[in-house]
């Protein structure tokens, strides 16, 4: 058998599973993948293994439990030189990895324990992996589009005055968003957003009471961004309780729903545009007796809280830049990092108790429902002037704040999500002319809204709000 290498090790029975774990760690913390096999000396010898029936099981089950984030690695039983061995292949992408709580490194055949500094450096090295997997080509032609969808976002840019040019053919308009190659070939981003052979995957379920042993109704669909947000959207108002009440001197009909609508809409779409792409986990709604979850397989911003960004202290960080950027100038987000904070102030304009959890390898929004009694009192006393949830172009529930134009508004938002954009590159993305790009930000500038860090040439724009 041929010797170690940094992306296969040897352990010579399964008495030696907790180093065999941290092998593993340690070659998908350098690797990303490799193969392990119980049954060889480290020098190559092929001795066997002991096999009982439940061998195969232990090992599978002690890497479940034992390593985080999860991996599901394929475990075999197979035959070398006559011997019987184990051998377990593995991959994954959400690094760092750790063994019993530690995290290893591959240097050479040896796996060496990383210290916390050297797990944050590995994690900053590593959050780049989601920009990367938005810019890889697929296999799939610009034709391979939801054309509808692509109408209908280029429409609402128009009306929102974040984009400035008609819709014209599905390649201009893709290449516009710069979400194909020269060759027409779709980005991972743009069949994510529009492909008709997207493969993100939402959960959703209803339970009848407030755990998860009792199913009343689950459902998986498989899609692109906006075709799942509508469908979760849908998903959430179908199964919460509405009201009703008649405003008094009129025979119209109102409908109130339990939990905004908005906040709903926000949650559901955050969770699929803010995903971990990578992650073998997927966005999933989850319905219970008292409340609703919203699952988002994509970790925190390190170093921030929910809080943070309910009082408008949150840095915007995107993961999926190149998606988020899309979804803004379609006008299917607002502006970015103020998402939570729409979130509890409609929630808690509508007296709905919501809560933000940052979990281990993800975020929840938890909208919790309302009693039978509660529903009686928001239909008797429901209120009758007219409210304007959305923000839109520097409107606040419809009072302008005179603070930034819709041109400056479009162009901050533009450089938080891609700091190193050039001005000829916001003409091609919005329209608006060059000529009015750079007065826009020689006036940003001089308000000290914006500031460019370093050269012309290899610097970038910083946004100080």
């Amino acid at each position: 058998m041929k010797e170690e290498t940094e992306i296969l090790e040897f352990k010579t029975s399964t008495a030696e599973l907790p180093a065999a774990l941290n092998s593993i760690v340690a070659i998908l913390n350098k690797h990303r993948g490799g193969t392990l096999y119980f049954g060889i000396k480290n020098n190559g010898k092929i001795v066997g293994q002991q096999m009982g029936e439940s061998t195969i099981r232990d090992v599978t089950r002690a890497i479940s439990e034992n390593i985080e984030p999860k991996i599901y690695p394929n475990v075999q039983k197979v035959s070398i030189d006559g011997k019987e061995c184990i051998r377990v292949e593995f991959k994954g992408e959400e690094i760092p990895y750790l063994s019993y709580g530690r995290a290893y490194m591959r240097v050479g055949d040896e796996d060496r324990q990383l210290s916390q500094k050297e797990i944050k450096n590995l994690i900053m090295k590593s959050s780049d992996f989601d920009t990367r997997w938005e810019n890889e080509i697929t296999e799939y032609s610009y034709e391979e589009v939801n054309e509808e969808l692509l109408k209908k976002c280029i429409k609402q840019g128009n009306e929102s005055k974040r984009i400035n040019y008609e819709y014209t053919s599905k390649r201009d308009i893709l290449n516009r968003l710069g979400l194909i190659n020269k060759e027409g070939k779709l980005l991972n981003a743009g069949n994510a957003l529009f492909g008709k052979n997207a493969k993100i995957v939402l959960k959703m379920a209803m339970f009848a009471t407030n755990t998860n042993l009792t199913f009343l109704d689950i459902s998986r669909k498989e899609g692109n961004i906006l075709e799942l947000s509508s469908i979760g959207e849908t998903y959430v108002k179908e199964h919460i309780n509405w009201t009703v009440n008649f405003e008094t001197g009129k025979l119209e009909r109102m409908e109130i729903p339990e939990i905004p609508i908005a906040s709903i809409r926000e949650a559901v779409m955050n969770s699929l545009c803010h995903k971990s792409m990578i992650s073998n986990q997927d966005v999933e709604i989850t319905i219970y007796k008292n409340r609703v979850e919203i699952y988002n397989p994509g970790q925190f911003p390190e170093d921030y809280t929910p809080e943070d960004y309910i009082e408008g202290k949150g840095k915007s960080i995107l993961r999926n830049k190149l998606i988020g950027q899309t979804l803004f100038l379609c006008h299917e987000v607002e502006t970015f990092g103020t998402g939570i904070r729409r979130i509890f102030e409609e929630c808690k304009k509508n007296n709905v108790k919501v809560e933000f959890r940052m979990d281990k390898l993800g975020f929840t929004v938890i909208f919790y429902r309302k009693t039978n009694e509660e529903l009686e009192d928001v239909a008797t006393n429901v209120l009758k002037e007219d409210k304007t949830i959305n923000i839109i172009n520097g409107t606040v529930n419809g009072t302008v704040s005179g603070t930034v134009k819709d041109s400056e508004n479009i162009i901050i938002n533009i450089l938080k999500l891609n700091p190193n954009i050039t001005q000829n590159q916001i003409t091609k993305q919005t329209s608006i002319p060059l000529r009015t790009v750079k007065r826009t930000m020689k006036q940003l500038k001089d308000k000290k809204i914006i500031e460019r860090v370093g050269s012309d040439k290899k610097g970038y724009w910083k946004v100080n709000c």
